[in-house]
């Protein structure tokens, strides 16, 4: 299917709406970047370990069809004491294959004393793969529709 765009009214509407698209990713990369930093001023530190890893098919909707890459992904669960002393599990948030972690090993756990419940191993997955990744798209996407437009004004 071919889109035939007629009028520079067309072109203008199309250009800002990339360029906003854009701009809402990349503000919310850096809102999730300003969280995961405020998160790390605050973070109380502990030592935990991953007593298991916690396999789970991340498959939305019923009728996807099967595919090779659909595999299962690991989330770790890790066993910490919070600073009063109470022993403390969480399933990480952030899963992968293969998995990052493995069963027994120590990491780092970062969580905040007035709700030790949110924890996160503290590690560029947990911490920034989602800033980076709106915040990347967010900027590809702004910058090729601040060039369409820049082109398209050059050519006026």
């Amino acid at each position: 299917m071919q889109v035939q765009v007629h009028g520079r009214g067309a072109r203008w509407w199309i250009t800002f709406g990339t360029i906003t698209f854009g701009t809402l990713f990349l503000v919310v990369g850096l809102i999730l970047a300003g969280v995961s930093a405020s998160f790390l001023t605050d973070a109380e530190r502990a030592p935990g370990t991953v007593v298991a890893l916690e396999w789970r098919n991340d498959h939305n909707g019923a009728s996807r069809k099967k595919r090779e890459s659909d595999r299962p992904v690991a989330y770790p669960v890790v066993e910490f004491t919070s600073a009063d002393g109470t022993p403390r599990t969480f399933r990480s948030s952030t899963g992968s294959n293969p998995p990052s972690y493995e069963q027994g090993e120590r990491v780092e756990v970062l969580y905040r004393s007035d709700s030790p419940e949110d924890a996160r191993i503290n590690g560029f997955a947990s911490l920034w793969l989602l800033p980076l990744i709106f915040g990347g798209i967010g900027l590809v996407i702004a910058g090729i529709g601040t060039a369409i437009a820049m082109v398209g004004r050059a050519r006026s």
